[in-house]
């Protein structure tokens, strides 16, 4: 998925992955934003020009080798305009929240804080940063990736720091803010904060989390100015075109110029530009690539196709299978089933 292009900007119920971080920001006040990019950095021009069109002014900074969390927050730093005791907002580009981005920021500055992050509650802490806190929200501890979580709080991905903390991250260097900035700054007293709160929160780091979170969109469990449709069962991009003997539903996108055919089921998945879904075809909880073409009596359930790869009938491709792009799969080639 993302050979072709940078993880934030896959398309997400039907525009680039960071437009719906985009629009939730401005509907909190931000005005500025500054990109901080590495992979394919001129994608990132290209999909948003000089923000205009979200009501933003953008910048764009980018870093010739990864610098890591803390070094691409130091560079990005590089083109900001305010001064010293300014709150900065930072967002990571793989989050998806439903959080109150103006409360967070309010406290920050309320209460004088160095550094205040968002957290959030999460069934299995240890993929992610656990942050304990006192009972006045102040951070305790910051314990990246721990096998022994202490809570299960996480680190959310949403920082507010006061400017002058930016510019003390060494400037050029692969810094973390996990490993070194943040534990090194509670270690010696600053005061970081805790914003926890229980709105919709999240990651997509895997396929299976961006499906989710497109499909959240599109259904309206999760708000964003950016959605190019009404919420629904399905949305369909311009030049779509949907079969009414089709059956598409769970929160679809039915990407520009593709095509379902009568017959066919689709639910809960993302379908690129000018994807093919042939009558009879069922596709569940995966993605679809540009051009890729699923042929009659196929089942997807779970998997990741490829741009222009095909996959023939009979074919049976369940969670965790991954076509790569171009890519020729014959009539009945992988069964998981014994049928025929």
């Amino acid at each position: 998925m993302t050979l072709g292009t940078p993880k934030p900007l896959l398309p997400t119920a039907g525009v680039p992955f960071l437009a719906h971080q985009l629009s939730r920001a401005r509907s909190f006040g931000v005005r500025r934003i500054v990109f901080a990019t590495s992979y394919r950095a001129e994608m990132f021009s290209e999909a948003f020009g000089d923000g205009s069109a979200f009501g933003l002014s953008l910048e764009y900074m980018t870093e010739e080798t990864p610098l890591g969390t803390g070094g691409a927050i130091r560079n990005a730093a590089e083109a900001l305009t305010c001064g010293p005791d300014a709150p900065v907002l930072v967002l990571n580009g793989d989050i998806l929240s439903g959080h109150d981005i103006g409360a967070q920021v309010a406290m920050h500055v309320e209460r004088r804080a160095a550094v205040t992050l968002h957290l959030t509650e999460v069934d299995d802490p240890t993929r992610f940063g656990c942050v304990p806190t006192d009972d006045e929200g102040r951070v305790t501890a910051f314990l990246e990736k721990t096998p022994n979580p202490v809570t299960n709080r996480i680190n959310a991905g949403c920082y507010v720091f006061t400017r002058s903390v930016i510019d003390t991250i060494p400037a050029g260097e692969v810094v973390s803010v996990e490993r070194e900035t943040f534990p090194s700054m509670i270690e010696a007293g600053v005061p970081v904060l805790g914003y926890a709160d229980a709105s919709y929160w999240l990651d997509v780091g895997t396929p299976a989390a961006f499906v989710k979170g497109s499909r959240d969109l599109v259904l309206g469990r999760l708000h964003s100015p950016a959605l190019p449709g009404p919420t629904g069962e399905f949305l369909a991009l311009p030049g779509a075109v949907v079969s009414p003997e089709a059956k598409v539903e769970g929160g679809s996108t039915v990407g520009a110029r593709a095509v379902v055919e009568s017959g066919a089921q689709v639910s809960g998945s993302v379908l690129s530009d000018e994807c093919v879904v042939h009558e009879g075809a069922t596709v569940v909880d995966s993605v679809i690539g540009i051009g890729a073409e699923i042929f009659p009596g196929a089942v997807l359930r779970g998997a990741v196709i490829g741009d222009g790869a095909v996959v023939g009938s009979g074919n049976e491709l369940l969670a965790g299978s991954r076509l790569w792009p171009g890519v020729v799969l014959p009539e009945c080639a992988v069964r998981f089933s014994s049928d025929v």
